[in-house]
C-alpha cells in the first residue's frame, strides 16, 4: 500500500469520526438537518413552488393566508410561499462561493505572514486592525456603490472583507505551530516557505480554518441579507429574504405575513449554520471563545 493511499484512508477515517461526533450532539443533528434542508430547498424550489415568483395579481394584494395561497400575498399580489421557498437561492449561491474563497485567501495570508514574522507581520496586522475598526456595512457599501450591485460585485466584495478577519485567526493559529520541532526541522532541511506552509502548517491549522469558515458563513449570510434589505443586494423581482423583509416592513401592522415567512427562513438557516459550527468546533477540539472577534 502506497503512502498516499494510507494518507487518504486516514483522512477518510478522520472525516467519519468527526461526522459521528457531530451527529452524536443534539446541536449537530439539528444544525445539519436545518442546513441540508435549506440546501435541498434551494435546489428543488423551482420545481415545488406552487406559483411563478414573478406573477402579480392586483386582486390579491396583501391578501391573508388562504387555501390557495398558504402564506398569503405581498403588496404586488405575488405568492409569498413561492417567493419564500426560492428566497434562499441567491444567498446560498453568493455566500457558498464567497465563504471558501474568503477562508482560502485570508488563511493563506495569515499563515504566510505568521511564518515570516518580524516587522512585515506587524505592519500587516496594523492594516488588518485598521480595516476591522470600521463598520463592515460602511466598507462594503463604498465598494458596492462604486462598482454596482449584482453577483459579480457581491461575491468579491464579501470575499475580500470577510477574508480579512480570517487573517488574524490564521496568524494566531500559525504562531502556536511555528515553534514546534517539526517546523524547525523543515527549516533546517532548507524547505521553501510554500513547502513549509503546505506540508507542516496548513494540516495543523486546517481545523481552525474549517470552524472559522463555518462561522463566517453565517455572518456573511446576515451581511448579504442586510445589503438586500438596504437595496444594495439582489435586484427585484428576484426573490430574496432580505429584500422581501424590506418590501413588507411598511405593511407589518396589518399584513405581518409578508415579514414573518422570510424572517423564519433566514433565521432558521443561520441558526442551523451556527449550531453546526458549534458542533464542529467541539468535535475538532477548538475553543470558539478564544477566537478573535470580527
Amino acid at each position: 500500500m502506497t503512502v498516499s493511499s494510507t494518507s487518504h484512508q486516514q483522512e477518510h477515517g478522520r472525516f467519519i469520526t468527526v461526522m459521528k461526533d457531530i451527529l452524536a450532539r443534539p446541536s449537530g443533528r439539528i444544525g445539519l438537518t436545518l442546513v441540508l434542508f435549506h440546501i435541498l430547498l434551494a435546489l428543488l424550489s423551482p420545481l415545488i413552488a406552487p406559483y411563478d415568483f414573478k406573477l402579480q395579481n392586483s386582486s390579491l394584494m396583501l391578501s391573508p393566508p388562504s387555501s390557495e395561497h398558504w402564506l398569503g400575498a405581498d403588496h404586488l399580489g405575488r405568492d409569498i410561499l413561492s417567493r419564500t421557498l426560492m428566497g434562499g437561492r441567491e444567498a446560498l449561491l453568493v455566500t457558498g462561493i464567497a465563504t471558501p474563497l474568503a477562508v482560502i485567501w485570508g488563511g493563506f495570508i495569515g499563515i504566510l505572514f505568521g511564518l515570516v514574522g518580524g516587522r512585515v507581520d506587524e505592519v500587516l496586522m496594523r492594516i488588518v486592525d485598521a480595516f476591522l475598526s470600521l463598520p463592515w456595512i460602511l466598507k462594503m457599501l463604498v465598494l458596492i456603490v462604486t462598482f454596482g450591485t449584482g453577483i459579480g460585485v457581491l461575491i468579491p466584495t464579501l470575499t475580500f472583507f470577510y477574508g480579512i478577519p480570517v487573517i488574524r485567526v490564521a496568524r494566531a493559529a500559525t504562531h502556536d505551530i511555528i515553534a514546534r520541532d517539526f517546523v524547525w526541522a523543515a527549516k533546517a532541511r532548507g524547505h521553501s516557505r510554500i513547502s513549509i506552509i503546505w506540508r507542516e502548517l496548513l494540516p495543523n491549522v486546517l481545523d481552525t480554518l474549517m470552524v472559522e469558515g463555518a462561522m463566517r458563513w453565517s455572518w456573511m449570510l446576515l451581511a448579504f441579507s442586510s445589503l438586500s434589505f438596504l437595496g444594495f443586494g439582489v435586484s427585484p423581482p428576484t426573490p430574496d429574504w432580505g429584500l422581501m423583509i424590506s418590501d413588507a416592513r411598511g405593511f407589518m401592522s396589518f399584513a405581518p405575513w409578508g415579514v414573518i415567512a422570510p424572517v423564519i427562513g433566514l433565521s432558521s438557516l443561520i441558526i442551523g449554520i451556527n449550531l453546526s459550527a458549534d458542533a464542529l468546533a467541539k468535535a475538532l477540539g477548538i475553543d470558539r471563545a478564544q477566537k478573535a472577534p470580527m
